[in-house]
């Protein structure tokens, strides 16, 4: 019953009228990956970048701190998933309950990515300057006019207006 319920619940998420509502909806994450750098990227080219021992001592406190917070996340996402889900397996969804736990589910979501973004700007913060700039070499980045260009850029096209239906007056 439950393996249905999350079904169910993809199956509204997946809706392609909710997909276009978050098309519209600003991502404040994008671009993140022109300026941050992933920890897996910083511990291969460690050697390269000269990281000293005070640096990766930091860089591995900041690693571990975000997969401690992230497993603790994770179980409170699980949590409010199967509430969100017995919820939705009712025969009669009460609207205002659905939406409160979805209020919740999103918000674990938020305080993951949240948490994944700081553990980046730490990691960027413990880089110098050069080491920040050899390692956007050695990712294939290169900075021109105040923007990242090469391999490691990602174009992102302009979000598409939503085309939804027409509006009729209804004479009132």
């Amino acid at each position: 019953m439950r393996r249905h319920a999350f079904l169910v619940l993809g199956l509204v998420l997946a809706f392609p009228w909710a997909a276009g509502a978050q098309e519209r909806m600003p991502h404040p994450e994008h671009g993140l990956e022109d300026f941050l750098f992933p920890p897996e990227i910083v511990m291969r080219h460690q050697r390269a970048l000269g990281i000293t021992d005070a640096q990766r001592e930091r860089l591995a406190e900041t690693i571990k701190q975000l997969q401690l917070k992230i497993v603790d996340l994770q179980w409170q996402l699980q949590e409010e998933n199967q509430q969100l889900a017995e919820l939705l397996e009712a025969p009669t969804v009460d609207t205002d309950a659905a939406l409160r736990q979805i209020d919740r589910v999103l918000a674990v979501e938020r305080e993951v990515k949240i948490s994944h973004v700081r553990a980046l700007i730490e990691i960027k913060n413990v880089l110098t300057a050069e080491q920040q700039e050899r390692l956007n070499e050695l990712m294939g980045r290169h900075r021109e006019h105040g923007g990242m260009q090469g391999p490691g850029h990602l174009e992102r096209p302009e979000p598409m207006e939503h085309q939804g239906p027409e509006r009729r007056p209804t004479g009132r």
